[in-house]
């Protein structure tokens, strides 16, 4: 039987995979064109096509019969989950953990800076040559609530080390203790938000997270305080959310959105105090190699038969 690893990176551009003459696995490269690039029956390792969507992801899973692990290449699963009752018991589905915190976590502060400071009224202000000073909010001496405190969350808070925070808050879905302190329950948050300046999302998309930051959420937040979105755009209510921006109490920043891609004419787009990139977080410079280099790592360890990194869930 052949064993076939399907790659959304050509092999040739993959220093370091493991040798198919020794291991006995074929690379098949498929970035989610409409045709295979051979019988998905045949494939034992499924690396998939990064931010291409659900319908692309799923695709050839049912045919997939021999398949023992996928991959994916975002933190996030939430593409992937709808076609796992597809696959064979026993496929183990791996994240990309260690590859998006440091472009996700980058950008995380942009925003959090380029909308307390108003860079966006800059760019305006320069564009129809306005001279726009005066005071800004600072992210010193705000209080920061991290909504999300995986890999990506950590990697945020190390970010915000250097800006003189009052304090860093973080939740997650059960209480713990890092170097960094306490992680309180998502139960807590009713008491948590209060509090907060800067309430940033980094949490996956789950049954328990969709629809998290509804109008209850927003109205416990404080009066000016900024919502970032790096998460995923289902986890916020954007109706509730459009209530409290166009009422001026809060502004959002936001990587992704609920629908996504923003279609024109959305009322998001010209929402006031709202700042919105196109689901860049991970969509940097830094997400090829890093890409790359997980890649080497669990397919040389799938070969020697090795635990592998990463692992969310097993099918059964």
């Amino acid at each position: 039987m052949t064993a076939d690893v399907w790659l959304p990176i050509p092999a040739g551009e993959i220093d370091g995979l493991p040798d198919p003459s020794v291991t006995g696995l074929n690379y098949r490269f498929w970035d989610g064109g409409p045709n295979c690039p051979a019988d998905p029956a045949d494939c034992v390792f499924y690396a998939v096509p990064y931010m291409k969507g659900m319908e692309v992801a799923i695709r050839p899973l049912a045919a997939m019969t021999s398949v023992r692990v996928v991959q994916t290449l975002s933190a996030g699963i939430d593409h992937v989950e709808p076609g796992l009752a597809l696959l064979p018991a026993g496929v183990r589905l791996c994240n990309a953990k260690g590859v998006h915190e440091a472009s996700t976590a980058e950008l995380t502060l942009a925003l959090v800076l380029a909308s307390l400071r108003g860079i966006p009224g800059f760019v305006r202000g320069q564009e129809s040559e306005e001279w726009r000073a005066g005071f800004y909010p600072a992210l010193a001496d705000k209080s920061v609530l991290i909504v999300g405190y995986g890999s990506i969350g950590a990697a945020i808070e190390d970010r915000l080390a250097p800006f003189e925070c009052a304090r860093v808050a973080r939740v997650a879905r059960s209480a713990r203790t890092t170097e960094r302190g306490e992680v309180r329950a998502l139960t807590d948050l009713p008491a948590l938000l209060p509090d907060a300046d800067v309430v940033i999302l980094s949490t996956p998309l789950t049954e328990e997270t969709k629809g998290l930051v509804g109008a209850d959420f927003l109205s416990r937040m404080k009066d000016g305080a900024l919502l970032v979105n790096v998460a995923r755009g289902p986890v916020v209510d954007t109706k509730a959310l459009l209530a409290e921006v166009e009422s001026g109490r809060i502004t959002a920043a936001l990587d992704v959105t609920d629908p996504e891609p923003l279609p024109a004419g959305h009322p998001l787009w010209h929402a006031p105090g709202v700042l919105i990139s196109p689901h860049v977080g991970g969509s940097t410079s830094a997400f090829m190699p890093r890409a790359k280099r997980l890649l080497v790592a669990q397919i040389t360890r799938f070969a020697a038969g090795e635990p592998l990194r990463n692992v969310v869930l097993t099918t059964g």
